[in-house]
């Protein structure tokens, strides 16, 4: 996913200025894709520079508010269904696990357990949203509420794996 995407994809939903985005990025795509108000103003920028949002309102102190273009929404789309998506396959937590051997088994024992914790932490933290995802009925809250789930279910098989690899050192 990339910055550009996630500001069109949100500014599908209506126009909204740069700080109205920074919010909505706050509660609904900062578990997936984290960014920096100065990230997305200047994404916001290349993204009128490319035509595919124009400026629709300013308003004091140099406030912008933002819609899409018929161009910005047809990128939007080409990029949801045409683009596949980056999987990760590097994972510094795995690479480590290979090399646990290096370290008395107490140690390693240790490392997989704060593994677990985190990732039960995660999960907590992702349950704290549930409540604000699930009262909206909009597309956002629709749609987050099924990245939430797929967020839940990694940490809770994470939290899960860590607890049975623990078991696994003697």
């Amino acid at each position: 996913m990339s910055l550009r995407h996630a500001a069109l994809g949100l500014l599908s939903e209506g126009p909204a200025s740069g700080y109205d985005l920074m919010k909505l990025f706050e509660v609904s795509l900062s578990n997936t894709w984290p960014a920096t108000q100065s990230q997305l103003y200047a994404e916001l920028g290349k993204l009128a520079d490319a035509g595919l949002v124009d400026v629709v309102a300013e308003g004091p102190r140099g406030r912008k508010e933002y819609a899409i273009t018929p161009e910005g929404l047809t990128e939007l789309r080409r990029w949801i269904t045409d683009v596949e998506p980056a999987r990760a396959t590097r994972s510094d937590m795995l690479l480590r696990v290979f090399f646990l051997a290096q370290i008395s088994p107490e140690r390693a024992r240790g490392y997989l357990h704060r593994q677990a914790e985190l990732s039960g932490k995660e999960a907590e933290r992702l349950e704290g949203v549930r409540g604000f995802v699930e009262s909206g009925t909009d597309n956002l809250s629709v749609y987050g509420r099924i990245a939430l789930e797929y967020g839940l279910r990694i940490s809770r098989a994470q939290q899960e794996w860590a607890e049975w690899a623990e078991e696994q050192i003697r």
